[in-house]
């Protein structure tokens, strides 16, 4: 019996302490939008990423352009000269996709700029919120704007602004 009454009590006290628990919600878009110097650091890494792409895109251009002179000569070539033009297009195409994974792959030179410059304000933002939740007193708080969907969310509970507000950023200031 004794049990009994013991496993109820943790039970109701577990039920009880879990609805008191308090629970709060940011969308880390909105912050991150908000933020200054991750638009900056955003429109540095777009302007990169459009000029690595164009350095690309010439490559496999000029790569068209040799093959279809290739293609043109073909017929004339001496055999020794249509292998050596075929392993200088099968060269500058290897070299361009070289280029394309060292600008664009999953360690390349965009990732490592991302990392530089949006990385730091990530965490100035996930201090603030992990501060922010132990002087509130939350026991968890969720981030609406990735894969977790929540299908309500009182108003009352988005602390996106308070969060801006412990960066030092006033929304509407920018």
């Amino acid at each position: 019996m004794k049990k009994l009454v013991l496993t109820a009590t943790i039970i109701v006290l577990t039920v009880f302490g879990a609805i008191a628990q308090k629970y709060a919600y940011i969308d880390s878009e909105y912050l991150l939008n908000n933020i200054p110097s991750y638009l900056e650091a955003q429109a540095e890494l777009d302007k990169l990423s459009v000029e690595w792409q164009k350095e690309i895109e010439a490559k496999f251009k000029k790569i068209d352009e040799m093959y279809k002179k290739y293609q043109q000569d073909v017929v004339v070539l001496p055999e020794e000269t249509k292998q050596k033009r075929q392993q200088e297009i099968i060269d500058a195409e290897k070299e361009a996709k070289e280029l394309q994974k060292k600008r664009f792959g999953t360690d390349g030179d965009l990732f490592k700029k991302r990392e530089e410059l949006v990385k730091p304000i990530q965490d100035r933002v996930f201090t603030a919120i992990e501060e922010y939740a132990r002087e509130k007193n939350y026991a968890f708080i969720f981030d609406k704007a990735g894969d977790l969907t929540i299908v309500y969310a009182d108003a009352r509970y988005d602390i996106n602004d308070d969060i801006l507000l412990k960066l030092g950023i006033v929304v509407g200031e920018k």
